[in-house]
């Protein structure tokens, strides 16, 4: 059996890459839902509509024990719904994880006091780190900052506008004492040098940031560590598929600079 990952577009492939290099002799099966991208601005019955048409896809069509949903719009509107009702009344021996609890985790054992966010709408309005963070260290503050127009910047290959943008998102955080930014959506890691020079530039100091490409990998390593029941039913024979609902040059491009390589992309109808 074979480890899922989910997302609606290129944050996805970032995420696959580092688990695939930390733990290249699992399977994994990446979908992008390209056809929907982006979710940030969705409703959540939307979100949560395309992740399960996803999530099942995963489970019935590439035989996935474990899907992690790589992304964090989809993991907050749906991965508790799908945790609680869909899993037991279907697939009750499978499990779904997303990165958001990750990233807070992440935040905690960094003993950071305060931090920013970058995310999409939808992710700042649901106010999920905020909560996810009371629930475990409430003492940490925590300054969003909505960053909708990087996601489509990634997706069309115009990294040419991103500058001046990520400018305008970072003086959120001025005066607010940050010491890390968190890049709450699996796009941004696309940004996350640029992000660093301009926060130091305009904050005026070195600022941590919290790419999840790099500290995912780790805990899912200890996941699987803690939970060998599902470990031992994953194939480990380095075999990685790469299929999203629509293609376009501009994706294809940029998958292959994520890789350094040519990938296989196939297309699939969800």
């Amino acid at each position: 059996m074979n480890i899922g990952t989910f997302d609606s577009g290129l944050g996805g492939l970032l995420i696959t890459k580092s688990l695939i290099s930390a733990m290249p002799e699992y399977n994994f099966c990446y979908l992008g839902d390209t056809l929907h991208v982006p979710y940030g601005a969705r409703s959540k019955d939307v979100v949560f509509d395309f992740t399960k048409n996803c999530i099942e896809y995963l489970f019935e069509k590439k035989d996935c024990k474990l899907i992690i949903i790589a992304c964090n719009t989809a993991t907050f509107a749906a991965l508790r719904r799908l945790q609680q009702t869909y899993l037991p009344q279907k697939y009750p021996d499978r499990r779904i994880l997303g990165v958001i609890v990750p990233t807070v985790e992440e935040v905690i054992e960094k003993k950071y006091t305060s931090v920013g966010l970058l995310a999409t709408q939808g992710t700042v309005n649901s106010d999920v780190y905020g909560i996810e963070l009371k629930k475990r260290k409430p003492e940490i503050k925590l300054y969003s900052c909505p960053a909708p127009l990087l996601v489509p910047l990634v997706e069309n290959n115009a990294d040419e506008f991103a500058p001046p943008i990520i400018e305008s998102y970072i003086k959120n955080f001025i005066d607010k004492d940050i010491e890390a930014i968190i890049l709450g959506c699996t796009h941004y890691p696309h940004y996350k040098k640029q992000i660093a020079e301009i926060s130091k530039k305009i904050l005026g100091r070195n600022i941590d940031i919290l790419s999840q490409d790099e500290f995912l990998p780790a805990s899912l390593k200890d996941y699987l560590s803690r939970h060998p029941e599902i470990d031992n039913c994953l194939s480990k024979n380095s075999k990685y598929s790469f299929e999203i609902t629509d293609i376009n040059d501009a994706y294809i491009q940029q998958a292959r600079a994520i890789f350094g390589k040519d990938i296989i992309i196939q297309k699939v109808d969800i």
